[in-house]
């Protein structure tokens, strides 16, 4: 494993890093596994990665409690990059609670990293412990762990400035008390500028001056060093650079700046005031962002409502698209909740493949794409409620239920959209629940929704209703998955195998590797069940791999008894997706020292046309090394017959839907057209689901060369298959 997870992360993709002029040092990020080598490839992939003119700063903990400890002692800590499985099963999944629960540190962004998914949840530590990204180790690319980490530093960031902001704002809700009260001119200008000077980090030192009808600047407030010029004309002063800053704040109408002081113009309803701050050093740009609010509330005479207001906009408002978020939204959607009442739908949407458009086109369009999308739900659907952008990529509202008409909802927000230069034709998946299975917990309602909304993802559907079934089969799902990485892990799963014939000779003259997994009461759960679980959690590269050494473990051993048949392993979208599949799969059949001509490959149309440049590639390599290639289920799925001709084939397999009414309701049509094309483009076709003689007949009159089936030999074990083969005519 640790060759593969060096080959993900150092995958060849370029990704461009947008980088600021700004503070030297380090970003700090604590890498959480329990496998050494884990470290050093991380530490390795991420070497020389700056951003914002920060470089990375690696820190290492190899099991949860490490993991605890070193944050207690770090605060400075900005990403963790923690694997789920360590000392127990959920060991990443508890420090991510204690993280937020008992130390409370809720800055930190966390980046679940794993290569047995099974353990992990697909909604609810995410949703409730707020958890940045989760990936499998075998996904994450160097330019993914990049792009991941990145996102995960500028979410940082946005928390600590959103945790700065909070202190500001409420030291400016101190200050503006503070204010409240004075009936005089003189005590109030005072109370204006120590609170100023709080606020900007300045010297408790200032004054205060407005303009009179005849247009002269007269002190009417300040500190004990200005005390005594109050109500004074500003050129009584003894000191000609406050005069000068003064009286340049009023002739421009700006603020002054210099190294030594401050002067803010206060632009109220019925005149215009300076203030007057002398600091040690420039203030901050947030500084002066708040000292504004402060100001602002100062010329409209303290108006705390006000202030109210635009504390709770920087909590519950989203900044790029002024909607409630997704804080606002749970607290306003409890609301909602009407036992007996449905006559509303919460709808969430996923604008699918979003970061595409992101790394693809830039951040610009991105958020461009998300105000097009917003202002196309305003438009279109002006009876909505509660419209509101729950993450990055997500909205939610809420719909009449008798308005909601499923396939003109998606036919509208899938209309093309013009975003900037571009016209993107955009894809959702989306989630509804109805109003009568609300819960009084608004966080419980949106994580409903998102249960819809995952299980149209899983079921590569656009949409999908929330039902109170789909918690059990979420449960349900995931303790399969469990329980099947268990097995593994514990070898229980086996191989079997299933002879192929020769339609002319009659020898077997190969056989089909085959999945088996026992239940433990003397039955075998079904692949059709198990093998999807398998692929969609990661978990089928690592099976899948261990099938491959069991069919060479066979082969070497076929081999050894002068036995000459060929062994077909299965291979699934997951494992073609492993960087370097082709390496792996020569190193694996090299180090069994089988010839490559004896092992082949059954891949099914699903895998070529999911990324067809690559899978030719990868195909080409190992028909180079002398593995031979079978497209298996031929028929089922090809989406464009022009990569048939491309792909470095031996044979098409003939699925067993063409075969299984034949003769009596089929007369051999399709597979006829599989061979007759197998047989143009150079290649042999086998049958498989081969039950009755009569299909035998039929497909060897037809050209078929080879077929499988319970006709001839069902599904076995290693060992029964080697008494079969040597109770058996097979070519030697």
């Amino acid at each position: 494993m640790a060759s593969e997870q060096e080959d993900f992360l150092f995958a060849d993709q370029e990704v461009s890093h947008d980088t600021q002029e700004g503070d030297t040092g380090f970003w700090d990020v604590l890498v959480v596994d329990d496998d050494p080598e884990i470290h050093s490839v991380t530490k390795l992939a991420l070497s020389g990665v700056e951003f914002w003119g920060k470089t990375l700063r690696f820190h290492h903990a190899y099991s949860g409690k490490e993991a605890v400890a070193s944050l207690k002692n770090l605060p400075e800590v900005c990403v963790l990059l923690l694997d789920v499985v360590m000392e127990s099963d959920d060991a990443g999944l508890n420090v991510v609670k204690q993280v937020r629960e008992e130390i409370g540190n809720h800055a930190v962004r966390i980046i679940l990293r794993t290569g047995q998914p099974g353990y992990a949840p697909e909604e609810k530590v995410i949703r409730e412990y707020d958890i940045n990204d989760y990936k499998m180790k075998t996904e994450l690319t160097r330019g993914k762990l990049v792009t991941s980490l990145m996102t995960a530093i500028r979410s940082y960031q946005q928390i600590c400035e959103l945790e700065q902001q909070s202190v500001a704002l409420a030291n400016i809700l101190d200050a503006s008390q503070a204010i409240l009260g004075h009936t005089d001119m003189v005590s109030f200008g005072k109370a204006v500028v120590q609170q100023l000077a709080k606020i900007i980090g300045a010297l408790d030192s200032g004054l205060v001056a407005g303009v009179t009808n005849g247009s002269r600047v007269i002190i009417f407030g300040g500190t004990e060093h200005y005390e005594e010029f109050i109500g004074q004309g500003l050129e009584q002063l003894d000191n000609g650079r406050v005069i000068m800053q003064v009286q340049n704040c009023f002739d421009r109408e700006v603020h002054q700046h210099t190294d030594h002081d401050i002067t803010f113009l206060l632009e109220g309803k019925s005149r215009k005031a300076a203030i007057f701050v002398e600091v040690e050093q420039p203030p901050s740009a947030s500084q002066l962002q708040f000292a504004e609010i402060f100001l602002t509330n100062v010329g409209v005479g303290v108006d705390n409502i006000k202030l109210i207001n635009e504390l709770r906009d920087v909590a519950y408002k989203d900044a790029l698209t002024r909607l409630p978020n997704r804080a606002n939204f749970v607290d306003l959607i409890a609301q909602f909740y009407q036992p007996g009442s449905d006559d509303l739908v919460f709808v969430l949407l996923d604008i699918a493949q979003f970061s595409d458009i992101n790394n693809g086109l830039g951040q610009e369009v991105g958020n461009l794409l998300l105000l097009a999308v917003k202002e196309r739900l305003c438009l279109e659907f002006p009876q909505s409620q509660l419209l509101s952008r729950i993450g990055a990529d997500v909205f939610g509202l809420l719909l009449p239920s008798q308005l909601f008409d499923e396939q003109g909802f998606v036919d509208t927000i899938t209309v093309p959209y013009q975003v900037g230069e571009h016209v993107l034709t955009m894809h959702f998946h989306i989630g509804v629940c109805r109003q009568a299975d609300f819960h009084h917990l608004g966080l419980e309602t949106l994580k409903l929704a998102y249960i819809a909304l995952n299980q149209a993802k899983q079921a590569n559907k656009i949409l999908d209703w929330y039902t109170p079934d789909l918690e059990e089969k979420m449960a349900w799902r995931l303790g399969l998955i469990r329980q099947l990485r268990q097995d593994f892990e514990m070898s229980k799963l086996e191989v079997w195998y299933q002879p192929q014939f020769s339609l002319e000779t009659n020898n077997v003259i190969g056989c089909e590797a085959l999945l088996r997994w026992p239940s433990g009461n003397g039955d075998y759960i079904s692949p059709g069940i198990f093998v999807p679980l398998a692929e969609d959690s990661g978990l089928i590269v690592d099976i899948g791999q261990w099938v491959l050494e069991q069919a060479c473990k066979l082969q070497h051993q076929l081999s050894a008894q002068d036995i000459d048949i060929s062994v077909a392993v299965n291979v699934s979208v997951p494992q073609f997706k492993v960087n370097n599949y082709a390496e792996q799969v020569k190193s694996t059949i090299t180090h069994y020292q089988v010839s490559p001509e004896k092992i082949e490959l059954e891949v099914t149309e699903s895998v070529v046309m999911d990324e067809v440049k690559t899978v030719i590639e990868t195909l080409g390599e190992l028909k180079s090394f002398g593995v031979e290639v079978a497209i298996d289920d031929f028929g089922t799925g090809f989406s464009s017959l022009s990569y048939l001709q491309q792909l470095p084939l031996a044979r098409l397999k003939i699925d067993r839907a063409f075969v299984k009414d034949i003769p009596d309701s089929d007369s051999g049509a399709i597979a006829d057209l599989v061979i007759s094309l197998g047989r143009h483009l150079g290649l042999k076709t086998i049958a498989e689901g081969v039950e009755t003689q009569q299909q035998a007949d039929v497909l060897k009159k037809l050209g078929c060369d080879e077929v499988q089936g319970f006709l001839l030999a069902k599904p076995m074990p290693k060992d029964e298959l080697l008494v079969f083969l040597n109770a058996t005519d097979h070519d030697k």
